[in-house]
């Protein structure tokens, strides 16, 4: 047998891992493999060997392994050999429409732009070319609609693929892998996770053959320090005496001194960082920056902080800031102190490609949008970084990182998850974040995914993360999250409505539960199932043994366990009881009477060893009553995604969208709609349509209606009121609109469905009034809204539209279409082709 034909069959997560080594010895040496590794100028890790390996052998394959260790290379293996292949095709998915933008750029540039193609909400370049890039949203409904595109589909590439745990997106991840032909083999890129062995079990399950090549090892190593006022201390203690991850005592005892300590600190151990590229720290005990411990809320400022990292070669460096107002706080704290990190030849290069990207905007737009600041703090080398600023804007902060123009970025923790901007250095001002509810410490998962950032491959030795200390900082704690690496990778999946027609048209409603039963999501469940039953069994056994030892040769001691239980409850209830009627008191006091005389009546209340039994009952009763809920919890599990379609297929069909013959459920007129209309919201506006609630609406109306069911207020008070909102037909639509949600929310209660929020007309004037024609200054001001959010909104607006003017009959696909037209114009319509 061949190695290319060796079986995983049967084996575990770890001896398939095996198996992929022992392919990978020989695979290496394939012409395939060969010429592929003469096209790249740097020699492949071990992990990447062994997951080109498993492709080539025919085999599907999960990569995790960390931020910049360059797991893209397998996926840029998979285009190789399909392209290696007549007619074989390749879809490179990923999570954002601003990752697919770069990397379709980066896979035309190798492979020719005739050879590329984009599909995206905003763009559709060259469908049917032999490489497609994608949003992962594209490829579901090409699945749900068996588009043509499919056709001689080889691979499938699911660029970070560990977004189907987000809450609100992640469901698409499992559907595509779910519906994929079996034919197509599978390469999922991951960042490290925890259970990546069950993940993989999982796509073993229902893709087939599929490897798990796991890699924790950082391309670049990471250094981990703690900036205290001016200070940089290393926050493990590394002069080689103590254990691995000890915590520098130095910061110890500044956080034992409630940060003050007597004299000042010396520095972080002289000579360590004097390697060639790394930014040495250097014995640096007279530099101005050593000013000796701080007070609790004395921390250095944000320009010092620059200063320090620059003097030190710590430069460039993302910070973390987790607020975008911060963000643009801390550009301006750096630019007002005259801080310029960029020669001459840098600002002229930056200037340069600034102009050009932005020359399609016009002056006065431009004005608005604090273009002059934005330019100003470039050409100084700093930039901010968040969703409220303009996507063009973002984009040219991106390309200037990427060029070692920028030198400072402060970003919020999008950042993290996004594009290729790896830096040196990152710095984390907080180690909470506020989730729209309250600050909460952000997770070692979250930790791991910020700073793996740092470290340039091919360019640092080393890369650096930097805590800021402040007031009541536990470097315990610090040390700890720098320590795990976990980061569970959770199932977010559960059916929604345009999924239950699809499935049901394409498969019917039985073999719909069984697919939907094979999700991650129920995976997941299941192997929980088996860790219940488990423990129910193990408590099973313990309670025989209570059993046992509570047994009494006079009678039936559980029954007498069960009456001075029932006494001990009604006795405690008549202690705290003031406020109970006299009749209830009376009531209570006649039960209490009739306990105590059975109980002195029964023959166990005679036994010498009556209290020795009475504790092995109260043992099995505790006991007992957690293994009736853990049993609970198990027919609750079980089959528990089935369980929630079936509760969406009967509203379904309480609705008309589904009927059923003779047992056999089918879709109907209004359901076929409904499979064209992807959402959070997609039976309401399908029954919007349905009924005609919009059909009177003009088209910047319309705008506005649609904004109202995408959009999402950032916290609570921002709803607009009635001078805030549309007049017109606009409101008695709305009024319709949101009458038809509150009947959808009551029937989802009746069927145990989670409820949906309402719709927010929040920013529906500011799109009536740039549907209309408004200028980009009126309507962000009287909006209040800064220009990424904006963009952001009127684009899932358009997304809606272009689904009504598919879906609607006559003239209100007709209105949506004008609509768009109103919408897509101005830094709307720059932003969709950027």
């Amino acid at each position: 047998m061949s190695s290319g034909s060796l079986s995983t069959e049967g084996l575990s997560p770890a001896e398939r891992y095996a198996a992929s080594r022992t392919r990978q010895t020989s695979a290496a040496a394939t012409p395939r493999l060969e010429d592929f590794r003469a096209r790249i100028d740097f020699p492949l890790d071990e992990f990447q060997l062994a997951s080109c390996a498993v492709l080539e052998a025919g085999h599907s394959v999960l990569v995790a392994a960390p931020t910049g260790a360059g797991k893209t290379i397998v996926a840029e293996f998979a285009v190789h050999l399909a392209l290696a292949q007549p007619r074989a095709k390749v879809f490179y998915t990923t999570p954002m429409k601003a990752l697919s933008n770069q990397k379709y750029s980066e896979l035309a540039s190798e492979h020719g732009s005739a050879n590329v193609g984009l599909l995206t909400g905003d763009s559709n370049i060259k469908s049917g070319a032999r490489v497609v890039v994608m949003t992962t949203e594209v490829l579901r409904n090409m699945l749900y609609a068996d588009s043509p595109l499919l056709r001689d589909l080889a691979f499938v590439v699911m660029d970070e693929v560990h977004y189907l745990a987000d809450r609100f997106r992640g469901a698409v991840w499992e559907e595509v892998i779910i519906h994929l032909p079996q034919t197509v083999r599978l390469v999922s890129l991951s960042a490290t996770v925890t259970n990546a062995e069950e993940f993989g079990d999982w796509l073993q399950a229902v893709r087939g053959d599929t490897d798990v090549i796991v890699s924790e090892e950082r391309p670049v190593p990471l250094e981990q320090h703690v900036l205290v006022r001016s200070k940089l201390l290393e926050l493990f203690d590394s002069s080689g005496l103590a254990a691995t991850n000890r915590v520098n005592p130095e910061l110890a005892r500044l956080a034992a001194a409630g940060g003050r300590a007597a004299g000042t600190f010396r520095g972080a151990h002289p000579g360590r960082h004097h390697r060639k590229g790394t930014g040495g720290s250097g014995s640096e005990g007279n530099r101005s920056w050593d000013r000796g411990a701080p007070g609790q809320s004395d921390r250095a400022d944000r320009p010092e902080v620059v200063r320090l990292l620059e003097s030190k070669n710590l430069l460039p460096a993302i910070w973390f800031v987790f607020s975008r107002v911060g963000c643009d706080a801390a550009v301006r704290q750096v630019v007002r102190s005259d801080i310029r990190l960029t020669e001459k030849w840098e600002r002229d290069e930056i200037r340069a490609i600034v102009e050009e990207r932005t020359r399609p905007i016009p002056d006065h737009d431009l004005s608005v949008l604090g273009y002059w600041e934005f330019l100003d703090g470039l050409q100084r080398g700093v930039a901010a970084h968040h969703a409220g600023m303009l996507p063009a804007f973002k984009e040219i902060v991106e390309e200037l990182f990427q060029r070692k123009l920028l030198k400072a970025v402060f970003a919020t923790e999008t950042l993290a998850l996004g594009v290729n901007m790896p830096a040196r250095t990152v710095v984390l001002e907080k180690l909470e974040k506020f989730n729209g509810e309250a600050r909460v410490p952000i997770t070692p998962g979250e930790f791991t995914q910020l700073t793996g950032r740092a470290g340039r491959r091919g360019i640092d030795v080393e890369g650096h993360a930097v805590i800021q200390w402040v007031s009541g900082l536990d470097p315990q704690a610090v040390a700890s999250l720098a320590s795990r690496r976990s980061y569970p990778l959770i199932s977010s999946f559960r059916p929604t409505y345009n999924m239950a027609v699809n499935l049901i048209e394409q498969f019917g409603r039985e073999r719909t539960r069984e697919i939907l039963e094979s999700s991650f999501a129920q995976f997941q469940a299941d192997r929980a199932v088996v860790d219940l039953a488990r423990r129910v069994r193990e408590q099973e056994k313990a309670l025989e043994g209570y059993a046992t030892a509570m047994r009494c040769h006079l009678g039936d001691f559980a029954e007498y366990a069960g009456l001075r239980r029932e006494l001990g409850d009604l006795e405690k209830k008549n202690a705290r009881a003031g406020n109970d009627s006299r009749s209830e008191r009376d009531r209570r006091q006649r039960r209490i009477t009739e306990l105590r005389r059975q109980m002195k009546q029964h023959p166990c209340h005679a036994c010498n060893d009556r209290e020795a039994h009475s504790r092995w009952a109260e043992r099995w009763y505790r006991l007992k009553r957690e293994t009736d809920q853990l049993s609970g919890q198990i027919r609750g599990r079980t089959g528990a995604v089935a369980q929630v379609f079936d509760r969406v297929t009967d509203v379904l069909l309480e609705l008309g969208y589904l009927v059923q013959t003779d047992g056999v459920v089918s879709v109907a007129a209004p359901g076929r709609s409904l499979r064209r209309i992807y959402g959070e919201r997609d039976l309401l506006v399908a029954e919007c349509l349905r009924r005609g609630t919009w059909d009177r609406l003009d088209p910047a109306a319309l705008a506005a209606l649609a904004t109202a069911l995408v959009y999402e207020p950032r916290r609570e008070g921002s709803e607009a009121g009635d001078r805030g909102m549309p007049g017109g037909t606009f409101r008695a639509a709305l009024e319709g609109t949101e009458a038809i949600w509150a009947e959808l929310s009551d029937l989802e209660a009746e069927h145990r469905l989670p409820d949906s929020e309402p719709p927010s007309a929040g920013i529906a004037l500011a799109t009536q009034r740039w549907a209309s024609g408004a200028s980009l200054e009126s309507v962000l001001r009287d909006a209040d809204l800064a220009a990424g959010d904006f963009v952001r909104w009127m684009k899932q607006t358009v997304d809606l539209l272009d689904q009504i003017s598919i879906v609607a009959d006559g003239e209100l696909g007709r209105t949506a279409r004008l609509s768009i037209d109103g919408i897509r114009r101005g830094i709307v319509a720059y932003s969709s082709v950027a």
